[in-house]
């Protein structure tokens, strides 16, 4: 047992009472003052809050003349839990019911000898795990989804305005975005501290400004994180965006005019994949593949055949809407016939390939990059892992080539998420994640609509709903007027235009990060089919709206 203690002046004498009193139930750190000399409390309790924040002991203790001061200071943490106890059964309550983990005393207030009881009663006291008061401690930590910007409720209430909507979104709403997740309040950290205040053009080690040494360690966790997660040999970490990751392969490898081969957008490819409003369409020849209309899955026969005809300089695999596995092992015999690089988006399977429930396209491809939101849910950011052998000209490509400063706020987040997916639990994630997708995909199915390729292998599913008799723009409103959010999305040979769509795109991630599993997705698939069988009845929206809610209150987005 570990206890850190610290006061102020007011409360010297009693906090080196407390420290020999203690010493035979715990180990006490002394985080001083060591005598009465005039001091900020503000100062102590930052000490203290530290220390258990950071969880480097298991206690807290604070002392100043009424302790009110000391609690308030030490509040402001994330993680402590200060309560000011005057009486062992306050000591008690405040342990068992709320988690508190700093306890404050007032010098003026309590004896010293009596303050020792409180002590000794507050670190004995273990936290009841009912239902009930972890559920009002986790709604204790919850409220820094608005603490967090808090200080804007003044500084900018419009743009708090904003916050507080998307929060209220978030919560009450079922999220079936298929690039969409939910960082964690580590990553939100991350991406909102000081480090969006240095400017950092070039790499750790070799930057154009001074004074750069914290973000080249936080940009270093980044980079290393990254190669032992996917296992690559060399990662860029500063692409703001998947597009941009993209984009710093081409520079890398192409000039313009060359080919590029990739999937089509309207069969599940995406706009930086040759889209002829996108650069990629604009600066290189690009020749699209296609699914088979058969099944509605990559024909690798057909893909290779085509390829070894024209010939590209790289042939680009990934999607952002094909529900099945990608055989990244075909794909590089590919390659390796037709003597092209081999380069692989898995911007929307990175969760997947991080926690095993994909097969990882890095040992087989040249370049591989992804977004570090979507399936990875960390920050809105970019990411090239490569061969060593493409590492300099990789690096040239984005710094200068294509980007200035890199966002060090974003690049500390995506450390904080690269870590996070290499715990256990994310793995757990992962594979819920999928198997969410095919028994949410199952239950619209077995109410008759027809899913594009037959069902699922990861996170997303298509619906065909104008076998139904509707367009994605209707199908998605009407959702949306219930709850439940998803987009409407071309389907292979589409007879719709983009704006108006044939289909639907589903995904789970962000339900499955806020803890559903297969019984809310079948709730969810009722729910999507009754909207959808009945589209124009608001009655059907509005009741599908109330349980949805209710079902996103009791799995709170963390």
């Amino acid at each position: 047992m570990k206890v850190s203690i610290a006061s102020d002046h007011g409360g010297v004498d009693l906090k080196a009472f407390l420290v020999k009193a203690l010493s035979g139930a715990a180990s006490v750190l002394d985080r001083g003052p060591a005598d009465k000399t005039p001091c900020d409390y503000p100062d102590m309790a930052d000490k203290v809050a530290c220390d258990v924040a950071g969880g480097e002991v298991d206690f807290g203790i604070l002392v100043c003349r009424s302790g009110v001061g000391m609690s308030m200071a030490a509040n402001r943490f994330q993680n402590v839990r200060a309560a000011l106890c005057h009486t062992t059964e306050a000591a008690v309550m405040s342990r068992q019911h709320n988690g508190a983990n700093v306890l404050c005393l007032g010098a003026d207030i309590v004896s010293a000898e009596y303050a020792a009881e409180i002590a000794k009663a507050f670190i004995a006291t273990p936290v009841d795990e009912t239902d009930r008061h972890a559920r009002r401690r986790a709604k204790i930590e919850r409220a820094g989804r608005l603490s967090d910007a808090s200080g804007l409720m003044k500084d900018d209430p419009e743009v708090f305005a904003a916050i507080l909507a998307q929060t209220e979104q978030e919560d009450t709403e079922i999220n079936l975005i298929a690039s969409e997740n939910t960082s964690s309040r580590a990553c939100r950290e991350a991406a909102g501290s000081v480090l969006m205040n240095k400017y950092a053009e070039g790499y750790p080690g070799k930057r154009w400004y001074s004074g750069c040494l914290p973000v080249d360690a936080a940009e270093e966790l980044a980079r290393k994180r990254a190669c032992e997660l996917f296992g690559a040999d060399h990662v860029n970490v500063q692409p703001h965006c998947g597009s941009a990751a993209n984009m710093a392969v081409y520079f890398a490898t192409l000039k313009p005019g060359d080919t590029i081969m990739a999937l089509s957008l309207d069969q599940g490819g995406h706009l930086s994949h040759g889209s002829p409003v996108n650069f990629s369409g604009k600066i290189y020849t690009i020749v699209p593949y296609t699914v088979s209309k058969e099944t509605e899955t990559i024909d690798y026969d057909e893909l290779e055949k085509q390829a070894l005809e024209v010939k590209p300089k790289i042939l680009l695999s990934g999607a952002s809407a094909y529900p099945r596995t990608i055989d990244f092992k075909r794909i590089r015999e590919i390659c390796d016939k037709v003597g092209c690089l081999m380069v692989v988006d898995m911007a929307h399977i990175a969760g997947l390939v991080a926690g095993g429930a994909h097969p990882s396209p890095v040992p087989y491809a040249d370049f591989v990059t992804t977004t570090t939101h979507k399936t990875l849910r960390g920050p809105r950011g970019g990411l090239v892992l490569c061969k060593e052998q493409y590492a300099k000209a990789l690096d040239s490509a984005v710094f200068p080539g294509m980007q200035g400063g890199p966002l060090e706020n974003i690049i500390a987040a995506k450390a904080v998420c690269f870590r996070e997916a290499m715990q256990d639990d994310f793995k757990e994630y992962a594979r819920q994640l999928v198997a969410n997708c095919k028994v949410l995909c199952k239950t619209v199915a077995d109410r008759g609509y027809r899913i594009v390729s037959g069902g699922t292998d990861n996170h997303l599913f298509l619906v065909d709903v104008k076998s139904r008799g509707m367009t994605g723009k209707d199908a998605a409103a009407a959702l949306d007027a219930a709850g439940i959010v998803v987009n409407k999305n071309t389907i292979p040979y589409d007879t719709e235009s983009p704006f108006r769509t044939s289909g639907i795109r589903v995904g789970t991630a962000s339900v499955t990060t806020r803890g559903m599993k297969e019984p809310e997705m079948i709730k969810i698939g009722t729910w999507i089919a009754d909207v959808l069988d009945n589209i124009a009845d608001t009655a059907v929206q509005e009741r599908v709206k109330r349980e949805a809610k209710a079902l996103a209150l009791a799995f709170p987005v963390p």
